[in-house]
């Protein structure tokens, strides 16, 4: 039977690969060198599951979540290394996290239904953002890393419900297809600008997402579909 590792042990694995004696390019990885590689074992995890979906076989799916689990103690590691925080804090900030976040599972609240619990959810979490000195405002408070037509919505679904209500799916098809109209007007010249084609793709772009975002869609996942099956299409040819 294999050996089996604790997570303690993990740890120590990581502490060692960057000590003085450790490997070479343990040693020099930063929180912001390490930024592709977590964003990189996140979508490995993410297709993870979807093989996993496919074929039945979890295999590759516990493989990338020990990558991404890596990511997590090597930063926690550099953490302490720079005396910001440890891993314990990290296990005990989710911990508390998540207790706070489930008053209906560890307090008194109740939540009969999952809309319910997200509602919750979201009046705790605005209450936690309250103060934090790094949030300017509600807006900036969606990464700008985030997938561009993921944070679309975001900026959409707190634009609608802070700022302005967004327009009905109806209007919003209707804008853009005035701006569909607009850009086949616009590729009739023979020399179109390449500007101006760019702010008409992008305001259609962002008419789609928000339609997406009220039917509790998600472009990205639209899209990704889409292009699967352009590539069965021609592969099956």
């Amino acid at each position: 039977m294999e050996r089996t590792y604790s997570f303690e042990e993990l740890e120590a694995i990581i502490q060692a690969l960057r000590a003085e004696d450790g490997c070479p390019w343990d040693r020099e990885q930063t929180h912001e060198s390490l930024c592709p590689c977590m964003m990189e074992e996140a979508a490995e995890l993410v297709s993870s599951i979807r093989i996993y979906r496919q074929t039945g076989s979890s295999e590759n799916m516990m493989e990338e979540l020990g990558d991404v689990l890596l990511q997590v103690v090597m930063h926690s590691v550099i953490a302490q290394e720079e005396k910001l925080f440890t891993m314990e804090d990290v296990i005990t900030g989710i911990s508390e996290k998540m207790i706070r976040r489930h008053p209906h599972v560890f307090g008194t609240g109740d939540a009969d239904t999952p809309d319910q619990v997200l509602r919750t959810w979201e009046e705790i979490k605005k209450e936690e953002k309250e103060g934090k000195s790094w949030i300017a405002s509600p807006l900036q408070e969606i990464p700008r890393e985030f997938p561009a037509l993921t944070r679309a919505v975001k900026v959409c679904k707190k634009v609608d419900k802070l700022y302005e209500p967004q327009p009905p799916a109806q209007e919003s098809a209707a804008k853009a297809k005035e701006e569909a109209d607009r850009l086949h007007k616009l590729l009739q010249q023979e020399s179109a600008d390449p500007e101006n084609v760019k702010e008409i793709v992008g305001s259609l772009l962002l008419y789609l997402c928000d339609i997406s975002r009220q039917f509790k869609l998600s472009p990205e996942q639209i899209l990704t579909d889409r292009i699967e099956d352009l590539i069965d299409r021609y592969e099956k040819q």
